[in-house]
């Protein structure tokens, strides 16, 4: 979509402080983060919410929950980590394309 901003992230039309990158997703650092670590992870493909996602998004989305450890071990995440997905706008989502928050360490926020 052309006029969305983690599509531009994506290909690489806006910068973003990327921690990783492949062919199906890019990984950067939240630009307001919650926690010592806060990083977003988005599939290169659009894909607005979850409530999108059918069975040909299968070998993406598992891609996506299996790098998600290996990142939090990078990032010095070791006693654990938080995964968030927020859908639609009940949901709290901002963004329309399909992001996880990893967050971990410090400040971490809690449900209270």
């Amino acid at each position: 979509m052309s006029d969305c901003l983690f599509c531009k992230i994506a290909a690489g039309e806006i910068p973003a402080d990327k921690v990783y990158e492949d062919d199906q997703v890019v990984v950067f650092k939240d630009i307001a983060p919650k926690a010592e670590v806060h990083l977003l992870m988005i599939p290169r493909q659009h894909i607005a919410s979850l409530n999108e996602l059918s069975v040909e998004h299968d070998v993406l989305t598992s891609h996506m929950m299996r790098l998600l450890p290996r990142l939090a071990r990078e990032q010095g995440l070791e006693q654990g980590f938080r995964t968030i997905i927020n859908t639609g706008e009940g949901g709290g989502q901002e963004v329309f394309h399909l992001h996880l928050h990893l967050m971990g360490g410090d400040n971490l926020p809690g449900f209270n």
